[in-house]
This record gives C-alpha cells, structure tokens and sequence, in this order.
C-alpha cells in the first residue's frame, strides 16, 4: 500500500527552498549560447520559464507530493565555466515544505537547455560523451512562522 503523508496536523508556515545545479556542457555550445545562435533560439530564456512553469506542477510529477500553492517561484539560469548553472527558489505559506518544487524547477530548466542545444553536443553516433547533468541539490531550506 501506499499513500501520502498526512500533514492536516502541521501548522501552516512560510517556507523557502533553493536548488541548484549544472549542465556541462561543450565549449563550443557554451559559446552558441552566449552569442544566442542556438537554432532552437534562446536556451536560457527558455529554460528559465520551463523550470517555473515545472515548479507549479511538481505534485503532478512527484505521487507523494503534496500539491503546493506557490505564493513565489524563481529561476535564473547564467552560461559558466563549464557550462549553464541554474538557481531555483520556491516559497509558499504551508503545512509542507518546497525542497522538491525547486529541485523540479533546476533539473527542468537544465534539461530545457539539453533539449534545445543537444544538436551540438552529439558525438558521430549520437551520444552524448561530454554532456553531464548534475549534481543538482537543495542549498537552502527556510520555515518561519506565517505572518
């Protein structure tokens, strides 16, 4: 049997979480992203979005979680050195936490830019040696009684 936890006992707090995480990704790739010569158009602009619109569906994604009203949700993805990181930070006033909205929202937003840049990353038989997803991790977890 399974089922969800239940959490009508907690007491509705303000809580905060923030993921993030990194896609390696090639030199040359890196490169296309920033000049945003992408053929699919921009990666970050896109990613950014998917990871938010990910973050409100998480409950749908995740069977144990809870569904979750977001009174706030960000993500910011930036090209690095070894490819594009993302930051991802959810808020809510809850009986449960966010940890798991913004894990969904990062890993989204990086498999968003996999999708619209893997044309470059394909070796001749169409694998990916050089591409790596991860590690993507929460950071920080916040609660405070709700105002």
């Amino acid at each position: 049997m399974t089922r969800q936890a239940d959490v009508s006992a907690k007491p509705i707090v303000a809580r905060r979480a923030v993921a993030v995480g990194e896609l390696a990704i090639r030199p040359a790739t890196r490169t296309a992203v920033r000049r945003r010569t992408v053929a699919k158009g921009d990666p970050i602009a896109a990613g950014e979005l998917a990871g938010l619109l990910a973050m409100k569906r998480t409950s749908e994604l995740i069977p144990h979680c809870h569904a979750v009203r977001l009174t706030s949700g960000q993500v910011d993805l930036a090209v690095s050195r070894r490819g594009v990181r993302v930051r991802a930070e959810a808020s809510a006033l809850d009986r449960t936490g966010v940890e798991m909205e913004a894990l969904v929202g990062a890993t989204v937003a990086l498999l968003t830019v996999w999708d619209m840049v893997k044309y470059l990353e394909k070796d001749a038989r169409g694998l990916y040696p050089r591409t790596r997803l991860g590690p993507v991790r929460v950071v920080a977890k916040d609660k405070e009684a709700a105002p």
